[in-house]
């Protein structure tokens, strides 16, 4: 059951979604939170990046389910620390505003996170929502977007989309930063002061994916340009971020390889993935070199 946003008593648990000017998908998020079937107390936390609908429409939107809190601020990882600074649970539980969490996210996040030893950080189960048939876009991102368990088990890091933390370890961490890869920063920031993460499949979270060129190239031009940030603030030289470029580029005949194999796409939209993965590897590649010969 979800607790009564006016209610006093305190929640166990707080779940922070960040919005921005999307209300359909908002409201959708916020119907699959009122379905979880998580039986212990928690409350709905809506960050509103000040959108330009204004306080009457995102009311209008949350009808009552949530509380909300304004972030003026621009920026996901600014609306994510509004929501935490309004939070009354013990644990926080994130997910974004475009996303369908799973019936069953809540409770699968949360038994992982509180049998774990203190100081842990889970990252649960991540798909790609799209419609049949796929645009080569679509294609692209149900092969490769979001592969959290790899994040999790080999990157160190996982989505923000999909992530549980004990409110006294995200305190010891301190906020998210904004301009650079948040999600990456924080996580590396909490295994720098040992926190560990693991991976929750129960936990499940549906992301939809970018439906067309301009809008993945738009993603991939602010991830690549937030991770160069990243490096440099972590001491990585320009040769270091150009070797990087080269070595993705030249990864992608084994990535072609992929496509063509997976059970994921239909035969007739491995051609339309293909295709985007060489465009959008050679896109990466000049930018890339861009950043690291120019600085960003």
């Amino acid at each position: 059951m979800v607790a009564d946003p006016t209610a006093q008593e305190a929640p166990d648990v707080t779940v922070v979604v960040p919005h921005y000017n999307d209300y359909l998908r908002l409201d959708r998020c916020l119907t699959a939170l009122k379905a979880q079937d998580f039986t212990d107390r928690f409350e709905i936390v809506v960050a509103d990046n000040d959108s330009p609908g204004g306080a009457e429409r995102i009311v209008a939107v949350v009808a009552g389910r949530a509380r909300i809190v304004v972030a003026k601020a621009k920026g996901a990882g600014p609306a994510r620390n509004a929501g935490v600074e309004a939070a009354r649970g013990r644990i926080l539980a994130f997910t974004d505003s475009d996303c369908l969490p799973e019936t069953g996210w809540l409770a699968a996040g949360v038994a992982t996170l509180t049998t774990a030893a203190p100081g842990t950080v889970v990252g649960g189960r991540m798909t790609v929502l799209s419609g049949t048939p796929r645009s080569g876009a679509e294609a692209f991102e149900t092969v490769f977007a979001f592969d959290n368990e790899a994040y999790v088990t080999t990157k160190g890091f996982t989505v923000t989309a999909n992530l549980f933390v004990r409110r006294d370890l995200f305190d010891r961490v301190g906020p998210f930063r904004t301009g650079l890869s948040e999600d990456v920063d924080w996580c590396w920031r909490a295994r720098d002061i040992g926190a560990r993460l693991i991976y929750s499949p129960g936990a499940g979270v549906g992301h939809p994916a970018r439906r067309n060129w301009p809008e993945l190239a738009a993603k991939w031009q602010r991830l690549t340009h937030e991770t160069y940030l990243l490096d440099r603030a972590r001491g990585k030289s320009r040769a270091w971020v150009i070797a990087r470029a080269w070595v993705m580029l030249l990864e992608t005949p084994r990535a072609l390889v992929r496509v063509f194999r997976t059970p994921l796409l239909a035969p007739g939209e491995r051609g339309g993935a293909a295709v985007t993965l060489v465009r959008l590897r050679v896109f990466r590649f000049v930018l890339g070199h861009r950043l690291a010969l120019r600085g960003g």
